[in-house]
């Protein structure tokens, strides 16, 4: 007898016959032989409904009330979803995040797992039979709260379910039918991968790649559990996320991706001494911005520098009011901020061991006439902040230049 996660979103229970097509699938695992946790997000589109209900109410909402407000969402699917499958004459038991113990931080909307508390409970529940139900992307903090891990969250509450308990598999069942070199959705040609490493796989959905929540990943690196991403609708293979092997293949860039709706943060002049750059972030850090690219020019002088940085675009009121106060603080310092920026990446574990990949990049831009505003690098990542209109054209540039179409 083996356990398996399965982890269902949104688009895969948007109406009664799809929960009854993902309690089939649970179901089938389990005459298999398997015990079965099943993790559930909210209805599609159910949480972006809860959302805009907030804003018509308030134009700030406040940050724990709206953990409150979108976790009902999950408690939605997890009670239809136990209902079809006693519907189906098979036990099942709903659990919200509290009562599978998951712990988190009290980061409200982007709270960080601690720990799962209730192992053995949901271990006694399997071995009598049923299948559990749990509520991805909510948890409690310490006092109690309900907090929210964001979005896609549930992959996180999945894999995290799949370390506490040593499942064999992690599925994460999607609209599409696993892990491709882009988004078909703007590169038709993009090609469906049979497997990608964890480092891949994280850095894909950091920029952007909206297969896989990036703290999933995560977790499933460090935890070393087995993920496996498939269609809901279809019994076809999908994607394995798997570690690296000594002997990979030489694939120099496995996949391309664009992340949208950023913002450059520029401040001009900043005074270049000891302790500025620390002091800039550290106030960053506590209005809780996420930080992304950061660059710094120094001045000929060394007196001035030039320090930017990229931001998600809801951040931006945030990260505009502490600017207003850093230019009172430091006369001669300028903030600006651009918005309607998006940022294109390639990735791939073989730029370890090869060169020219960054010309090979940087001359594609070139030929489909985008502008580079940023360059930013890592062991495995080359990224490029530019326009936001100019980010499909880029994205289909560099899948091209790399080859990443099926051969």
């Amino acid at each position: 007898m083996g356990l398996i996660i399965q982890k269902f979103g949104g688009t895969s229970l948007g109406d009664a016959e799809k929960i009854h097509r993902a309690a089939r699938r649970a179901i089938r695992a389990k005459l298999e032989g398997n015990e079965v946790v099943v993790v559930v997000s909210a209805m599609g589109g159910s949480t972006d409904t809860l959302v805009d209900l907030a804003y018509q109410i308030t134009d700030r909402p406040n940050r724990r009330e709206m953990d409150q407000l979108l976790a009902t969402g999950e408690q939605v699917s997890i009670a239809l979803m136990a209902m079809s499958i006693h519907h189906a004459g098979h036990d099942a038991i709903s659990l919200t995040g509290g009562q599978i113990g998951l712990r988190t931080d009290r980061t409200f909307g982007r709270a960080r797992i601690r720990e799962i508390t209730q192992r053995g409970r949901i271990i006694s529940l399997l071995k009598d039979g049923s299948i559990v139900i749990a509520a991805g992307f909510q948890g409690v903090d310490a006092g109690a709260n309900i907090t929210t891990l964001g979005r896609g969250g549930s992959d996180t509450t999945a894999v995290a379910l799949a370390a506490s308990l040593g499942a064999d598999v992690c599925e994460i069942y999607t609209d599409v039918d696993g892990v491709y070199s882009t988004d078909p959705r703007i590169v038709p040609e993009a090609r469906k991968l049979d497997y990608i490493f964890y480092d891949e796989m994280l850095e894909l959905s950091s920029l952007g790649a909206q297969v896989m929540h990036s703290r999933s990943i995560e977790l499933g690196k460090n935890y070393g559990v087995r993920i496996h991403v498939r269609s809901s609708y279809t019994d076809a293979k999908g994607t394995d996320i798997v570690k690296e092997w000594s002997d990979f293949d030489q694939v120099i860039v496995r996949g391309a991706a664009l992340k949208r709706n950023l913002a450059r943060v520029e401040l001009t002049n900043v005074p270049h001494q000891p302790g500025i750059a620390g002091e800039v972030f550290t106030r960053v850090a506590e209005r809780n911005v996420i930080v992304d690219d950061i660059i710094q020019v120094v001045h000929e002088g060394g007196n001035t520098a030039d320090i930017s940085f990229t931001i998600e675009a809801p951040e931006i009121e945030a990260a505009q009011a502490l600017c207003d106060e850093m230019a009172v603080e430091m006369p001669g310092m300028t903030p600006e901020i651009k918005p309607h920026r998006a940022k294109v990446s390639v990735v791939g574990v073989g730029m370890r061991t090869h060169t020219g990949v960054a010309s090979r990049m940087f001359e594609s831009l070139h030929q489909a006439d985008v502008n580079i505003e940023n360059i930013s690098t890592s062991e495995i990542v080359i990224s490029c902040v530019i326009r936001e209109a100019d980010g499909e054209r880029a994205l289909r540039a560099v899948h091209a230049a790399f080859e990443l179409e099926p051969s």
